[in-house]
C-alpha cells in the first residue's frame, strides 16, 4: 500500500523527527507550557479537512469556492472558505498549523506524529448515516486510528508510540447528520424511533466510541455538542412555509440539540474515571449567539450561506459556477451547512476556556 514507503524513512530523520517531538521543541511559544505532541480528531464535515478527497464519495469539497480564503487559496477538502475550528487549536496550541487529513497519501511522518483528522463530511454514529452518503463510519475512522497506531508503532516504537497516545489532545464533532441527514431526512428510523428513543440509540454508539478510544490509549478526550441544527440554512428552507421571504430558525428542531446536548453531557461526565478528561466542548451557545446578535460579530447575514442562493447549495451544488458573495466573513456560513471561517474563528474564540482546560496537562 501507498503508506508503507513512508514508515522505512531513514533512522537519522526518524531520530532527529523523536527527539523534536518528545523534547517539546516547539519554535512557538505554547500557552500553559504544555507538551502536548499531537492532536486526532474523528466526525464529520466540521471536522474533514479532506478525507472524503480520498474516498468514493459526492460528498467533496476540493473544488472551489470552498478553500478560497485558505492559505494560497488552495480548496483543500474543508467544507468552508478556510480554516476550521480544529485548524485554530492545533494553531494555538503550538502543535502545527493545520490539521492534516489521515487518507493524505504525501503525508510525511512529522505529520503524522503531530497528529491526523479521520473525521468524513457526513458521517455520523448511527452506523446508518454514513452508509446513506457513502462516507468512511466512525467505526471506520476508529479502525483506521488503530492502522495509525501500527504504522507509528513500527517507526518509532511502541513504548514511544504510547506515550504519545496518552499525551494528545482527541477531538469528537458528529451527529448533527444523524438527526438532518437520517432522522428528518428519510422515514427509516423513524418508523423505530421516537425522537427521545433516538438520542439514546446514538448516545449507546456515543458511549462505545468513546470507550474504544480510551482503550486505545486516549486520556484527554473532547467531545462536541450538537449545533442549533433548526438555524442551518438549508433546514430553514426545507422547513419554512415561505423559504424566500419567511427565514427564521426551526426552534422545534434546535429544541431537538438543546436536549440531546444535556443528555449528552450525563453520559460523558459518567464515563470520566481517574486518569482520564472528557469535556464538553458546546458549539450551540456560540452559533447561537451569532444567530440571535450578528452585528456583536460583524456579521450581516445568518440565515443564508455565501455560496449560490445559500439556500440549499452544499458540496457539488457549491462549486466553481456559483455565485459568491463579496465578502464571506460578513456571514456565519458559507454554504447552506457550513460555516465560514470566520464563524469558526469565533467559534473558537468562545470555546477558550473548553480548549485551554484540553491544553492544561
Amino acid at each position: 500500500m501507498w503508506y508503507w514507503f513512508r514508515l522505512f524513512q531513514p533512522l537519522s530523520l526518524i531520530i532527529i523527527l523523536q527527539l523534536s517531538i518528545f523534547s517539546n521543541a516547539e519554535n512557538k511559544k505554547r500557552p500553559f507550557n504544555n507538551s502536548i505532541p499531537a492532536i486526532f480528531v474523528f466526525g464529520d464535515s466540521t471536522v474533514d479537512p479532506g478525507n472524503n478527497n480520498y474516498w468514493k464519495t459526492l460528498f467533496k469539497a476540493n473544488f472551489p469556492p470552498y478553500g478560497m480564503d485558505f492559505v494560497n487559496h488552495i480548496p483543500t477538502g474543508r467544507f468552508t472558505n478556510g480554516r476550521l475550528v480544529t485548524d485554530f487549536i492545533a494553531s494555538y496550541g503550538g502543535i502545527k498549523e493545520y490539521v492534516p487529513p489521515y487518507l493524505d497519501p504525501t503525508l510525511n511522518l512529522e505529520e503524522l506524529l503531530t497528529g491526523v483528522s479521520f473525521a468524513s463530511a457526513s458521517s455520523g454514529f448511527d452506523p446508518l448515516t454514513p452508509t446513506l452518503s457513502s462516507v468512511i463510519s466512525m467505526q471506520k475512522q476508529l479502525n483506521f486510528f488503530k492502522e495509525y497506531k501500527t504504522r507509528l508503532e513500527l517507526a518509532i516504537g511502541k513504548e514511544r508510540t504510547k506515550i504519545l497516545i496518552n499525551k494528545s489532545v482527541f477531538i469528537i464533532s458528529a451527529g448533527t447528520n444523524d438527526f438532518i441527514v437520517n432522522y428528518y431526512g428519510t422515514p427509516l428510523r423513524r418508523r423505530t424511533f421516537t425522537v427521545s428513543g433516538y438520542q439514546q440509540f446514538l448516545l449507546q454508539h456515543v458511549q462505545e466510541f468513546v470507550q474504544d478510544l480510551l482503550d486505545q490509549g486516549g486520556r484527554t478526550i473532547a467531545f462536541v455538542g450538537l449545533p442549533p441544527m433548526g438555524c442551518l440554512p438549508v433546514v430553514i428552507t426545507m422547513t419554512s412555509g415561505n423559504a424566500f421571504h419567511s427565514r427564521g430558525c426551526s426552534e422545534s428542531l434546535s429544541s431537538v440539540a438543546v436536549d440531546y446536548n444535556q443528555k449528552l453531557q450525563i453520559k460523558l461526565k459518567a464515563m470520566e474515571s481517574h486518569g482520564n478528561r472528557i469535556i464538553y466542548a458546546d458549539i450551540y451557545k456560540p452559533l447561537d449567539g451569532m444567530t440571535k446578535n450578528p452585528s456583536k460579530f460583524g456579521f450581516e447575514e445568518v440565515y443564508i450561506g455565501c455560496c449560490g442562493s445559500g439556500y440549499i447549495e452544499a458540496s457539488i451544488l457549491c462549486n466553481p459556477t456559483s455565485p459568491i458573495c463579496f465578502d464571506a466573513s460578513k456571514y456565519v456560513f458559507f454554504d447552506s451547512i457550513h460555516p465560514t471561517e470566520a464563524a469558526y474563528y469565533y467559534i473558537f474564540k468562545i470555546l477558550r476556556l473548553t480548549i485551554d482546560q484540553l491544553l492544561k496537562n
